[in-house]
């Protein structure tokens, strides 16, 4: 059993139910990302799930330099700032830089760690040295058992409060594959354990000049890290993915989300009985 760390309102670990960290993949314009907001409530309230509103304010990693990156820092904290303010829910983004960590802390409930600077030591020291809740996504180069240097790093710092979320791990070029082994691997750390189930379908580069992704596969994917135990699942959604200005191909139509939810509630309930 993972350790139970509090965000706000919601509760990781500790054999409680599932959690959802769920948005867009970026901030395109605030009354999208709003709208998204409240339809996640009100789904969650629905369902009696915790929520984590997830959206990033700068996707520095995009392939090409002419891809949408989002609306920057200042706004993109604003924005979220006023989801977490109107909807009460606790909020994520992404941090890259050092330099960004102190004012992003400032509203953020859980500063995440992209998969590619899972590695960077002065980046987790400076997150963990904030004291809010850290999310380090599982490079797509390492091995599970490798997470537990991540944690060792936050625990040098004196930070306990860990989510570990595993999104794939590169499979030859442009494609992901998910060993559903790491997610029990992982938990041994005793840091709750999200499964990224919409990057997990990526295939990085695919589009040449972007990403490409195999939605279809998300739902599968899900089940199967919800029978292993996990604490949480994290999704991109959108309420239309064609449209989307990052990761269209993987992110989830918001109107199939409830049925989804539905099943993977209902095999969380079995495993955690």
């Amino acid at each position: 059993m993972t350790r139970e760390i509090r965000i706000g309102n919601v509760v990781f670990g500790g054999n409680r139910p599932l959690v959802l960290i769920a948005g867009p993949c970026v901030i395109e314009e605030e009354s999208l990302t709003l709208r998204i907001a409240e339809f996640l409530k009100r789904l969650t309230g629905d369902l009696g799930i915790g929520l984590v509103f997830k959206a990033s304010y700068d996707k520095a990693n995009r392939t090409s330099i002419a891809a949408f990156r989002g609306p920057g820092m200042e706004e993109g904290l604003k924005i979220l700032a006023r989801i977490k303010r109107e909807f009460d829910v606790p909020v994520v983004s992404d941090i890259h830089e050092i330099s960004q960590v102190e004012v992003a802390a400032e509203v953020l409930d859980i500063l995440q760690i992209p998969a590619f600077l899972s590695r960077q030591t002065d980046l987790l020291l400076a997150a963990a040295k904030t004291g809010k809740a850290v999310n380090i996504k599982k490079g797509q180069f390492l091995a599970p058992w490798d997470m537990k240097n991540a944690v060792g790093k936050m625990a040098a710092a004196g930070n306990d409060r860990v989510l570990l979320t595993e999104r794939g791990a590169s499979f030859g070029y442009n494609n992901l594959v998910v060993d559903m082994r790491s997610l029990p691997i992982m938990r041994e750390t005793g840091c709750p354990v999200i499964m990224d189930a919409t990057h997990a379908v990526q295939l990085p580069g695919g589009a040449g000049t972007s990403s490409a992704g195999q939605r279809q596969f998300v739902g599968a994917l899900s089940r199967a890290a919800v029978a292993t135990g996990i604490d949480g699942l994290f999704w991109e959604v959108h309420e239309n993915p064609e449209a989307a200005l990052c990761d269209g191909p993987n992110s989830l139509y918001l109107k199939d989300l409830r049925p989804m939810l539905e099943d993977l509630l209902a095999i969380d309930a079995i495993v955690k009985k």
